[in-house]
Parts: C-alpha cells; structure tokens; sequence
C-alpha cells in the first residue's frame, strides 16, 4: 500500500517509525510547509516525493490513504480535499479544531464511502485496551476516571522542544484524547459536563491552564486537569477508580492502585499505541470495513468538546 504522509514534525516522525514496523505499506510521498525543508525531510527518511503544495500531493496517483499530520487548523481542510481526490485518510486528534468542520469531514466520508479515521491513540494503547476489554465483559465497572495533562510549553514548541508554526489547544487538542476515551470506556454519551479556564497567555492568546469534569448517565466520573505551566513529569496519567480495583495507564504502561505492573503482553501485537492505531488504519482499508476510531465514531467527542468550549469562563 502506497501511503502519503502530510506534516513532518513530531509525530510525522511517529508515525514514520511505526510504519517502519508494518509490513506492505510503504510512504511514497510527503508533503510540508516549505519546500527546501520538506524535500530535506523527504531526504533524511528515505521519500521519493516531497512538495509543499496540496494539489500536487494529491494528483499522485500511487497515493492510496494520507497521514495529516499537519497543525491542527488545517486538518479539516486537507482530510477533505484527500477524500474528495479519492484517498482514505488518517487525521491526527483532533480532526478540526470546530465542531461545524469536524461533521464536514464526517459528511464527505459518508458521500465518498472511503475510510476516514481520527487518531485517537488511547483506544489502542495495550494499557487502556486491557481495561476496555473488562469493562466489556462486566468484570469491571468504572466509578471515576481522574486524568492529568501536564505540559511545560509557556513558549510556542512542540513535543520535540521545537518552534511550532501553529499554536496547540488545551481543550481542542488534549483534552480530546480524555474526553473520546471516557466515552469509548464506558459505551455510553456524556449526559453532563462542565469546564474552567485560567488566565489566557498574552503571547500565546490560549489558555494555559483548564479543568474539565463529566458525568455518563449510569453515574461514571471523569476528573480532567490540564496545564501547559507545570514543572516535571509530563505527559497524561489516567487513573481508573472501578467497583473491583484501581489501575493507572501511563501512554502504553498499566500498573494497580499499588504500583504492581499489568502484564500486557498478550493484549496485542505491538506495545506502541501509534503503531497499533496505523496498523487498523491500514487493516480497515484492506478489509473493506469501518475502523475502530471512524470519524463517525468520534464525532460525539467533538460535540463535547463544543459543549465545553461554550462554557469556559
């Protein structure tokens, strides 16, 4: 399978390393912001096509699915262009940045009938996809999840350390990933949600620091806190209090509320979570099939995150 990949930042370079690892896909072309960097970039990682313009991206006809990887404001854009020229695509969270773009995407899946996935890497995580299996099957039931989102980002960079040409999201970007995957875990809509923001950085304009709290109809909790001021461990910890134990997901790490590890070895056939979304990506093609993770699926995530948006003070 030929495979474009747009964007070549951070998580170009992740998805790059985990389709190194899938056999029968191969990235025929790239395409980036400006020219002499992207051609560069295509160079460092062995690309036969580089470009910086869109429509030339997409007339190669090799191209069979896309990786937009690119900043967020752009994702609705190129995820419908890709469709429209006949691509299945892969959208990293979020999709869009808007609620009114998000159903856009969802609506040229439906006419095109092409597969359309958003990159919700914490369904696929071996960590939360072990829990997910026992609160299918009853042998758990979740009472709260206490998520923390902790970035040290006060500068406008990237998970690399590097300047970024966009600026990153709080609500719209990390609280995403919290918000889909309380759903996804407890099969169920959020009936109640509220949010907080603090102050808006005056370089940045967003906000640096928010709190975020939902309720499913059965009574499940979700606890969300975010920063990008905080000083330390960074990334997500996930805290699942359920009737029948405690577990913390850490990215691809599980352990119980007393620190012992999950063994996850059997859960699937990688323990990078990227990897692991691409290679349903790529499966969901072949088969003809919906993926776990549609932008159909996800869509009720971002009519959340427009709930919450509305209620920031």
């Amino acid at each position: 399978m030929k495979v474009g990949l747009i964007g070549q930042g951070a998580f170009a370079k992740k998805h790059l390393e985990a389709v190194g690892n899938i056999d029968g896909v191969e990235v025929c072309a790239v395409l980036g912001r400006h020219n002499d960097s992207v051609v560069a970039f295509a160079e460092e990682w062995e690309i036969p096509y580089a470009t910086a313009d869109l429509g030339d991206f997409l007339a190669q006809k090799e191209i069979e699915a896309v990786l937009i990887t690119s900043p967020t404001q752009v994702h609705a854009e190129q995820a419908i262009a890709a469709l429209r020229a006949g691509k299945h695509v892969m959208i990293e969270i979020p999709m869009a940045d808007s609620l009114e773009d998000a159903r856009a995407i969802v609506e040229v899946q439906k006419e095109t009938g092409l597969v359309a996935m958003a990159g919700h890497t914490r369904r696929f995580n071996p960590s939360h996809q072990w829990l997910h299996r026992r609160f299918a099957s009853g042998e758990l039931k979740l009472q709260q999840l206490d998520v923390q989102t902790y970035f040290f980002r006060r500068t406008n960079t990237n998970a690399l350390g590097e300047p970024r040409s966009w600026t990153d999201h709080l609500l719209w970007h990390h609280a995403c990933h919290t918000v889909d995957l309380f759903q996804y875990q407890t099969s169920q809509l959020v009936s109640h949600s509220f949010a907080l923001q603090g102050p808006i950085h005056p370089t940045l304009g967003i906000a640096m620091d928010m709190s975020i709290g939902m309720k499913t109809p059965d009574g499940s909790l979700c606890t969300l806190s975010l920063s990008f001021n905080n000083e330390g461990p960074l990334g997500t910890f996930f805290r699942y209090i359920c009737d029948n134990g405690t577990y913390i997901a850490r990215y691809d790490e599980l352990i119980d509320g007393h620190g012992q590890p999950i063994d996850l070895s059997g859960v699937a056939t990688s323990d990078n979570g990227i990897e692991l979304q691409d290679l349903e990506f790529f499966s969901a093609i072949r088969q003809g099939r919906e993926p776990n993770s549609s932008v159909a699926q996800c869509l009720s995530a971002m009519k959340v995150l427009d709930q919450l948006e509305q209620q920031l003070v």
